[in-house]
């Protein structure tokens, strides 16, 4: 159970802070100014839950077939390079944010699929197939999907409440010092596993 709890706590904060700025949270935004919030939270929800397990099961398999000190050590370079690429911001194209101001049809549909299809292969998804290799799966799957959709339903209430006025600048900079902590930690592990 503690294990559970550790791997479901790690995994909330790091996807949270992973998803602060991230072009997910930008489309959640977009989407709100369109739709009603529920709708959005729920397609959010759902493509999370998909996109995670699917990031789990990849990660879980890649932990059980190889050695915990060199996985630390990918794990660390990963968090370093998510730190970078959080660093370096993330934004719309104009084809996503024009498909996110312009979708008809379910609002759960419209928002679930292009969910579904953001999150393929971003930094989220790649950050929960690290935490996977070290952690219980179901653990790692519930805390990074609740924390990828609490991290949207901020961007949600934000968006609704205050438009697109928020210091970019500085949330970015805060998720990157976190990435780069997150991996500094790692790579230590690492070095005290493999010496």
């Amino acid at each position: 159970m503690e294990a559970f709890l550790a791997a479901t706590a790690l995994s909330f904060a790091v996807i949270f802070v992973a998803e602060l700025g991230d072009k997910s949270q930008l489309m959640a935004m977009t989407f709100a100014t369109r739709f009603k919030p529920l709708p959005v939270l729920i397609g959010i929800t759902v493509a999370t839950a998909v996109v995670h397990a699917v990031s789990v099961g990849i990660g879980y398999g890649l932990g059980a077939a190889l050695p915990t000190g060199w996985i630390s050590l990918a794990a660390g370079l990963a968090f370093l390079a998510f730190g970078a690429w959080t660093l370096r911001g993330d934004r719309l194209t104009d084809e996503e944010k024009t498909k996110a101001e312009r979708s008809t049809g379910s609002a759960i549909l419209a928002v679930g699929g292009a969910f579904f299809l953001a999150e393929l292969g971003d930094k989220t998804m790649l950050a929960t197939i690290t935490l996977a290799t070290q952690h219980g799966w179901f653990g790692t799957w519930l805390g990074s999907t609740i924390g990828m959709v609490a991290a949207d339903a901020l961007a949600i209430v934000v968006g609704r409440l205050l438009g697109r006025h928020l210091p970019e600048r500085v949330i970015r900079y805060g998720a990157a010092a976190l990435f780069v902590m997150f991996g500094v930690w790692l790579l230590v592990e690492a070095v005290m596993e493999l010496n």
